[in-house]
């Protein structure tokens, strides 16, 4: 798919975008419904879970292990308390995400992290991993009234930074960020390391699907 015209703003997504954060929501899983006393989910029930924020992952999982659905909120408290403590403890920032950022950094133009975990978790994961000073604002899941992939996070994100849709490129890793992108008018660049339930990035329609991020130099090329 050939580029469209330059873009005046980017849009980034974290989980499964910049870092790799599932061993942080397996470790604090395990932890959360072993208060409940459940068992755990297993790492690759994680991969094809995550991404339309906590909520519906604590949700999901009390389903999979069998659990009633009257524990969500004993879970989501727990869940947030382990969070809060295991936060980037067993997560990686993906190779080329630091060159990529650079790059997107050297652009010039105003950039937001638009993730669906909550805007706590993203900022202090963020700061963890050296990333913060990157970004212009951050945006988590409780930010807005409904998470992608609705619109809605994307054209209110756009507003923050000044700038039409059609010229904010939203960067992901999962047919959330593409549909929210698609149904804003944002151009969409998606990641192949990321998570997007279990399927194949690349069925996506998008501007490009990339193996790291600092492959984006050939989409700001002149």
């Amino acid at each position: 798919m050939s580029a469209p015209s330059r873009p005046l703003a980017f849009l980034v997504d974290l989980d499964g975008t910049l870092v790799d954060t599932a061993g942080d929501f397996v470790a604090v899983l395990a932890l959360t419904l072993a208060d409940l006393g459940l068992p755990a989910v297993s790492r690759a029930w994680v991969l094809q879970a995550v991404g339309r924020g906590s909520e519906q992952l604590i949700r999901a999982a009390l389903r999979e292990v069998g659990g009633d659905a009257a524990l969500y909120e004993p879970a989501w408290a727990r869940y947030q308390a382990h969070y809060l403590r295991i936060n980037g403890q067993a997560s990686e920032i993906f190779p080329g995400t630091r060159e990529g950022l650079d790059l997107l950094k050297s652009q010039g133009l105003p950039m937001a992290c638009l993730t669906n975990k909550p805007a706590r978790f993203a900022r202090d994961l963020l700061a963890a991993k050296g990333l913060a000073g990157y970004f212009d604002r951050v945006f988590g899941g409780d930010d807005f009234e409904r998470k992608k992939p609705d619109p809605l996070p994307l054209l209110k994100t756009c507003e923050a930074l000044g700038v039409a849709p059609p010229s904010a490129w939203m960067i992901g890793d999962s047919s959330n960020d593409a549909q929210a992108a698609h149904a804003a008018g944002c151009p969409v660049v998606l990641l192949r390391h990321g998570y997007n339930h279990g399927e194949p990035i690349d069925a996506v329609p998008a501007l490009a699907h990339l193996d790291r991020l600092d492959q984006i130099r050939r989409l700001l090329a002149p």
